[in-house]
């Protein structure tokens, strides 16, 4: 009996350890010493927004199942993975929408503390100017980011270092903007517009900085 229940107990410590080093090789075993993961862009906020129902993301296989015809778009992807071995689209893509409205809701708001950090030099001139115009007219611009109907990724390119993700974003909104008399002057406050925006993201990989700045915009529909 005790041989039985000797042998019981071994078995079940053989169990465990195999249970065990299989969690270790799959999860790997922490330092303390890691650098937090370099695949997202920058945060605003405690927490991320939920995302609305009509939220749909785009799936962009990373480096593999990419159809040929996207070959540039494979290899670019993968240039920046080799330079970035953090980099994985599907946390890119959901860094990159919560960019985009961050984004679009500062600048409706003319918050250019929100915005500041989030675009380049030459992006943030043009966005300041457009604020500008609005603050000197008196008008207000009111803005409801309804969701995404699609996001993916269209190009991407390593250059020199420079890792370069353009990203296509198919969205819903209502906006409008609203002079001092309270006049519309421009879109409809009850009118859900389809739109298409093409932007383009960049991050030093060399650099320990894990944010992706917005470097060029093109205005879709």
């Amino acid at each position: 009996m005790a041989d039985s229940q000797l042998l019981g107990i071994l078995l079940l410590a053989m169990v465990a350890g195999i249970i065990l080093f299989r969690l270790y090789t799959v999860l790997g075993r922490r330092t303390g010493h890691e650098r937090e993961p370099q695949d997202r862009l920058r945060r605003i906020g405690a927490a991320a927004p939920q995302a609305p129902p009509l939220e749909k993301l785009a799936a962009v296989p990373d480096h593999t199942g990419i159809p040929a015809e996207q070959g540039a778009l494979a290899q670019g992807l993968s240039d920046i993975k080799l330079a970035d071995r953090n980099f994985e689209t599907t946390h890119f893509l959901e860094g990159a929408r919560e960019a985009y409205r961050e984004i679009v809701t500062a600048y409706a708001a003319c918050d250019r503390e929100r915005l500041r950090p989030l675009l380049s030099e030459e992006v943030y001139s043009a966005f300041d100017a457009e604020m500008r115009r609005h603050e000197e007219r008196g008008e207000k611009v009111n803005f409801a980011l309804i969701g995404f109907s699609d996001v993916g990724i269209a190009h991407a390119e390593l250059k020199g270092g420079i890792a370069e993700v353009t990203v296509r974003f198919a969205t819903q909104f209502v906006s409008s903007t609203i002079d001092p008399d309270g006049t519309v002057v421009e879109g409809d406050a009850k009118q859900v517009r389809d739109v298409v925006d093409i932007w383009t993201f960049d991050r030093d990989t060399k650099s320990r900085d894990p944010n992706w700045i917005l470097v060029a915009t093109d205005g879709g529909s």
